[in-house]
């Protein structure tokens, strides 16, 4: 396994890390104990997780994934050998479940730690993550941007403030954000420069073959400020497997399960889709295989972020942290990215 450090940190973090979204919902707390033992085994030591999870986000589920992690640590007892990354929820009209409804601010940022460290059974994370910003800006999937400054609600630099009172108080190492845009990211880094407060040391954003704009603007600031990319949705809710070419939608797939999620069903997604799996088959990789491998190689990127329901998945999503793609590959690739140009944002 290839690790990578953590931005600035002397942390060094797997190339794939351990997502878990499903987890108390298309998972039980057996299998997640099972995935996370496997993982370990193969040094994916870095887990990430969120308040709000499972996904899709619901009141009788909310916190179940942290509470899965919880019994796993409290039955291995090993805090000490995992990175561990949680989430904060940002401004929802959707989740009132959560603290009647989450915002960024002090005193809702502060019960988000206590009770997430309470469900996970540990005195603080490595990484704690605004998951999405107070103000309505491009993440989620939106295309273009309304301003609308007035609507902005909690400022970063109290957001910030508040998540640096907790990194004082060894509640947590390490501050990140997620579903960020190139001024987001300056903005948290101006607010850290000039009031000595802690500094991001990732971002947590979409980027697969599906979904590129992350090489747009925050590829530079990845780079250039030391804050990489813990890339989330590499395989496009499993679009990128394969599995739901010609409109599959095999049994207990997500896709199957669930139908909020749209973001990849374009027609544009589907023919290049079926065109990347022409590369895969091509050169005999699987297409999972060969757009984890595609994230894995990017510059900006810390960490791919791989989600599985079962443990065939797991073993062939860790193995693509191993696969290399040719430069013939890459070019291929190319061609299909500017045919089809981020048809999934």
């Amino acid at each position: 396994m290839q690790y990578r450090k953590l931005g600035s940190t002397d942390i060094d973090i797997p190339v794939i890390g351990l997502g878990t979204m499903t987890w108390g919902q298309q998972n039980n707390l057996e299998q997640a104990c099972e995935q996370m033992d496997y993982a370990l085994s193969r040094g994916v030591n870095f887990f990430d997780v969120a308040e709000m999870y499972p996904v899709p986000p619901r009141a009788e589920t909310s916190g179940d994934t942290e509470r899965c992690i919880g019994q796993w640590l409290a039955q291995t007892g090993r805090r000490s050998d995992i990175t561990l990354a949680t989430k904060v929820s940002g401004r929802s009209k959707d989740m009132s479940h959560v603290r009647g409804g989450p915002r960024l601010s002090r005193d809702h940022i502060r019960q988000a730690i206590e009770g997430s460290l309470d469900r996970l059974k540990t005195d603080y994370v490595d990484l704690y993550q605004v998951h999405w910003p107070e103000r309505a800006t491009n993440f989620f999937g939106r295309r273009g941007y309304v301003h609308y400054p007035e609507g902005d609600g909690i400022a970063i630099e109290d957001t910030l403030k508040a998540l640096t009172e907790l990194v004082d108080e060894g509640l947590v190492k390490n501050i990140g954000i997620s579903n960020e845009t190139p001024w987001g990211v300056m903005e948290y880094l101006r607010a850290a420069s000039e009031r000595g407060w802690s500094k991001i040391v990732s971002i947590q954003n979409v980027y697969s073959l599906l979904s590129r704009q992350f090489e747009v603007g925050l590829a530079e600031m990845a780079l250039r400020e030391n804050v990489g990319l813990l890339a989330y949705s590499p395989l496009a809710f499993g679009v990128l497997t394969g599995k739901y070419i010609g409109g599959a939608k095999p049994e207990g797939s997500r896709l199957a399960l669930f139908d909020r999620f749209s973001r990849y069903d374009s027609p544009q997604s589907e023919a290049a889709t079926e065109a990347y799996f022409e590369i895969a088959k091509k050169h005999n990789l699987s297409l999972a295989q060969m757009s984890l491998a595609f994230v894995c190689q990017q510059p900006f990127v810390t960490s791919c972020l791989i989600g599985a329901t079962n443990m065939d998945q797991l073993r062939e999503n860790i193995d693509a942290g191993e696969v290399v793609l040719t430069k013939e590959i890459l070019k291929e690739i190319e061609d299909i990215q500017s045919k089809y140009p981020d048809p999934a944002p």
